[in-house]
């Protein structure tokens, strides 16, 4: 019997080759997100009673606060750890959850760890080849930010990018304990993010209840302790701690109930279905795999929209004289008023977010091409056009049900019934940008299922033009390579303009949507 660890460093070298694109590109994101802010905020906010006019808004609104978190500064780099510490977090635990549950659960899932495990391979050394990896990838993120900031001051960049590196791998011990307990990836997936979501919950609702952020639901949120480190602002070492200590007890459980289990299987026992079945048809199985991602998603961006339209009515107060912000904001979103430029701006984000959702649906397709759930179905008087079309309605019917529960939350956030029409108008407006990244996905499925990640690649740089683009003052060309950045921008005056772009947008999305189904009819399934 090979020991527990034999044959982790081949697999770590295995987890860093599969990943050279995905790892790399993920990284690049969580900390262009952290430094594409001080050039931003030294242009808007240039002098310290500037900043410290922000400050005083800030920590007065309670809004503010639970969207963003307490300013415990006024200096750059204090305003640069408060506006992108916590989402830069939430996006390194996200990529951690991704890299671990990969190397894990979807192994198993998939049938190669049972092959490889054939080999010279212990029985922990899958699990903790995921996590050495995971940490790699947060350490260069922190190493990334650090560097980044240095100029800020070390001690400063050094609290915050430890700070974003041990909240993304507390993420990755988390999943590696979610993938002990379940069964399949997605599930895997799905409770981690869970998690996060609700360590993100309990530190707005923290936050918003005290202005120093140090009411108990702060303190019991990981991404509450990110704040609590204080970058810029006199740093508590301390805190970090407590991220290794909740990291260390997490990897000792999940290394526990790997032992406790057989391969391909989860300690959670799998819920029996129904003596007779129920579900008739290729696409009434699409819509049941699909059903709790969307509902998950929806009652997720019900929530954003929740708390962004509740922020939009103090929009104004957080601007104040600074016609800067004003000008960035108005860029953002458009020219007809703050409130509606501020509202354009978070429902073009939410419609980003979007994107990564249809890239998702689409490509669950390929996941059951490559877990052989498609070839037993298609060995039925089942078309591939009819198995695609199930998934493909969740793809494209999925974003408009998120979409449309942003808007009513951004509607109903602002607390005035007039609002609630023209913010689902705003959110559905970004469905045909929504739609044509969801062809592009539909194409590479279809013509080249081996390079399906570009779809992912195309999702996040979209977002990351959206998120920093008008901030680095890019040039409108770079920003026009985003399908959202020739989208109107409704609320407002861009109204009457609308269905150009809206129609051009929608068409290419079947094009795109029709050449991926024709190339799939032709091709052989992945196996």
């Amino acid at each position: 019997m090979s020991a527990p660890l034999a044959g982790t460093a081949a697999l770590v070298r295995l987890a860093l080759r599969r990943d050279r694109v995905l790892a790399p590109v993920w990284i690049l994101v969580v900390a262009s997100m952290v430094l594409a802010l001080p050039a931003s905020l030294e242009s808007v906010y240039q002098t310290p009673a500037e900043r410290g006019t922000l400050l005083a808004t800030t920590n007065a609104s309670g809004s503010l606060r639970g969207l963003y978190g307490p300013v415990f500064g006024d200096s750059v780099g204090a305003l640069t750890a408060w506006k992108g510490g916590v989402f830069a977090a939430v996006l390194a635990g996200i990529m951690s959850l991704v890299i671990v549950v990969r190397h894990t659960r979807e192994e198993e899932e998939t049938g190669r760890q049972e092959m490889l495990s054939a080999a010279v391979v212990g029985r922990r050394a899958p699990l903790t080849a995921a996590l050495l990896t995971a940490l790699l990838a947060n350490g260069l993120a922190a190493a990334l930010v650090t560097a980044g900031l240095a100029g800020h001051g070390a001690a400063g960049a050094a609290a915050l990018g430890l700070g974003i590196g041990a909240t993304g791998t507390l993420c990755a011990a988390l999943a590696a304990v979610a993938a002990q307990l379940t069964g399949s990836a997605r599930l895997a997936k799905g409770l981690t993010g869970a998690a996060i979501g609700a360590a993100f919950v309990l530190r707005a609702v923290g936050d918003a209840r005290a202005p120093a952020g140090a009411s108990l639901p702060t303190w019991l949120s990981p991404l509450g302790w990110l704040e609590h480190v204080r970058a810029f602002a006199g740093e508590r070492w301390w805190v970090l701690a407590l991220f290794a200590t909740a990291t260390a007890a997490l990897a000792a459980a999940a290394y526990a109930l790997a032992g406790r289990r057989d391969l391909g299987t989860g300690l959670l026992p799998a819920r029996p279905g129904p003596a007779h079945g129920r579900l008739g048809s290729a696409g009434a199985l699409a819509r049941r795999l699909q059903r709790p991602a969307l509902v998950g998603w929806s009652l997720a961006f019900l929530a954003a929209g929740l708390v962004f339209g509740a922020v939009a009515a103090g929009a104004t107060e957080l601007v104040g004289g600074n016609d800067r912000t004003r000008e960035l904001i108005e860029r953002m979103g458009n020219r007809s008023g703050l409130t509606d430029a501020f509202l354009a701006t978070m429902a073009q984000m939410l419609g980003m977010v979007a994107a990564l959702y249809a890239v998702a649906a689409v490509l669950r397709l390929a996941a059951e091409e490559t877990g052989q759930r498609a070839e037993p179905l298609l060995a039925h008087p089942v078309g591939r056009l009819r198995w695609a079309g199930g998934h493909l309605a969740a793809a494209f019917g999925g974003p408009a049900l998120i979409l449309l529960a942003a808007g009513l939350g951004l509607g109903l956030g602002q607390g005035r019934a007039a609002a609630l029409g023209p913010a689902v108008g705003a959110a559905l407006a970004q469905l045909p940008a929504v739609w044509a990244i969801g062809g592009l996905a539909v194409l590479l499925h279809g013509a080249a299922p081996r390079y399906t990640a570009v779809a992912w690649a195309v999702a996040g740089a979209a977002l990351a033009l959206g998120w920093v683009g008008p901030a680095l003052h890019l040039p409108d060309a770079v920003l026009d390579l985003s399908p959202f950045a020739h989208l109107p921008r409704l609320p407002g005056a861009a109204a009457a303009t609308a269905w150009a772009p809206l129609l051009a947008l929608t068409a290419l999305a079947a094009a795109l949507t029709a050449a991926g189904l024709a190339a799939l009819r032709r091709r052989d399934l992945v196996v």
